[in-house]
């Protein structure tokens, strides 16, 4: 049996076995033990597919995808951030969370519960779909019917996802949720959470429908009309919250033992333009959990071994992913904040989606954020800054300074900060210096692994039909193009 069956197919086969098969039920109850259940624990399911939360800000994928907006360099290793290609799976997601949840939704032992895995499923595939383009949707986790499942466009992906985050959010009731580590079962935060993504969602799709009449902005005003409301204060904040001990945080098992990226200096640059103090949380100055020190040192992106190692050699102290206390066990990873929603809801004010205040939203966002990282509040002079200051609706710098504090907001959460880069082109990005692919420019996509070929060969073929260039970094997903 080849490996992608399985991944795709491990939900349905899951439900059946729940169901019971006659033919099996010919040995009676000689191999069954009496101590042991056969149905799985939705709560322990909850748990675990939250607990990977923090991997889809940080780790992995996340950080090959920071290297490309320039939130990061490679202290030691330079072949991602110089482009090496990075032909990734992802059925990992779908046989680890994406399975957990569909579990969840199979074994259908609580109408809430089911609602939240429905929207963490949708966060899941959003960060799937933002990374490849196309991809297995509608046919997958659907059991051994759909064993070679399509991949959906990526346009059908996402008015998919939107459509399941408004309908999960109109059908919760008072049942229970258990095994939430995030919000600790309370629906009112699900609902803000899930309006909060179509408001994301909705906004990643301006290239492709810019009107004010056009399917995202219809869809990004009834996010925001919805009665539950969408996430406001840093209280709401949809973040995982490490407990430490098994359960630690992502950014500092990145920094156990290992001393492998660090903030780039493209971003230390930036922050030293504008003055700005979210650069003492950002940076510190040694992989040591607890180490207050900060940094300002960014390593130089896109350089060779020899020139990154003789930097680092020489700037001991060169910035770390986080100050040290911000990186300690049980410190939060923060996957959807206020501020993030505030800076989307400006720029569709700016796109003149909505007539919301445009100054205030800003304005507030990017409180929000220093509020979020201990900066104390912006100063007259940091939202004076020609590049922070904004003007009326549809003024000439309003895209790039929106996009550039969206950018900063979303730090370090990479495939975030290179969706606002792909979508506008803010803050503007020099390549590597160093850059290995042919091109010589920044990726624009994940490529499919090769495994797809041998497993899904007639449907990854379609996949990488319809992208203008093929199946590789430089080609555009739908909504970049």
């Amino acid at each position: 049996m080849k490996k992608k069956f399985i991944y795709y197919t491990l939900a349905g086969l899951l439900a059946l076995g729940s169901a019971g098969c006659k033919k099996m039920s010919d040995f009676g109850d000689t191999n069954v033990d009496p101590s042991v259940t056969t149905v799985p624990n939705i709560s322990a399911l909850m748990t675990n597919a939250q607990s990977n939360l923090g991997g889809q800000v940080f780790g992995g994928n996340m950080i090959i995808e920071g290297y490309y907006c320039q939130y990061f360099s490679q202290s030691q290793y330079p072949d991602a951030m110089n482009y090496s290609l990075q032909q990734l799976s992802f059925t990992g997601a779908y046989a680890g969370s994406l399975y957990d949840l569909q579990n969840i939704i199979n074994l259908n032992q609580s109408n809430n519960q089911n609602q939240v895995a429905k929207i963490l499923q949708q966060y899941y595939f959003w960060r799937i779909t933002d990374q490849w383009g196309d991809v297995p949707y509608s046919e997958a986790l659907k059991g051994i019917e759909f064993n070679a499942p399509k991949y959906d466009t990526q346009e059908a992906i996402y008015k998919g996802m939107i459509a399941a985050l408004t309908t999960a959010v109109a059908s919760f009731d008072g049942s229970p949720i258990t095994g939430d580590i995030v919000f600790n079962g309370d629906v009112a935060s699900w609902k803000r959470t899930a309006n909060s993504l179509r408001v994301l969602m909705s906004i990643q799709l301006s290239k492709r429908y810019p009107g004010a009449g056009d399917y995202a902005a219809t869809q990004l005003k009834a996010a925001l009309a919805d009665p539950a409301g969408v996430i406001t204060t840093n209280a709401q904040n949809f973040k995982l919250s490490f407990p430490g001990g098994n359960y630690k945080n992502t950014i500092w098992r990145g920094y156990d033992g290992r001393k492998d990226y660090g903030e780039s200096k493209t971003l230390t640059d930036l922050t030293a333009s504008l003055a700005d103090p979210r650069q003492s949380a950002f940076g510190g100055a040694s992989e040591q959990v607890g180490n207050t020190a900060t940094s300002s040192v960014g390593i130089p992106y896109g350089f060779d071994k020899a020139t990154t190692e003789a930097f680092t050699n020489n700037n001991p102290t060169w910035a770390r992913v986080l100050r040290g206390d911000l990186r300690a066990e049980n410190s939060p990873v923060y996957i959807v904040t206020a501020a993030q929603v505030n800076l989307a809801r400006a720029e569709a004010a700016n796109l003149g989606w909505t007539t919301e205040n445009l100054a205030t939203l800003y304005a507030d966002g990017i409180s929000l954020s220093f509020e979020q990282w201990g900066a104390g509040a912006p100063s007259a002079g940091y939202l004076s800054n020609t590049n922070v200051a904004i003007g009326a609706v549809g003024a000439a710098n309003n895209v790039k300074n929106i996009s550039t504090q969206r950018y900063l907001a979303s730090y370090p959460d990479g495939l975030t900060g290179w969706n606002i880069w792909r979508k506008t082109g803010f803050p503007v990005l020099t390549p590597a210096t160093a850059a290995t692919n042919a091109s010589k420019q920044i990726p624009r996509r994940i490529a499919y692994a090769t495994s797809e070929q041998t497993s899904n060969k007639a449907n990854n073929d379609a996949a990488i039909a319809r992208l203008q260039g093929g199946n590789t970094q430089d080609a555009r997903i739908w909504w970049d193009q």
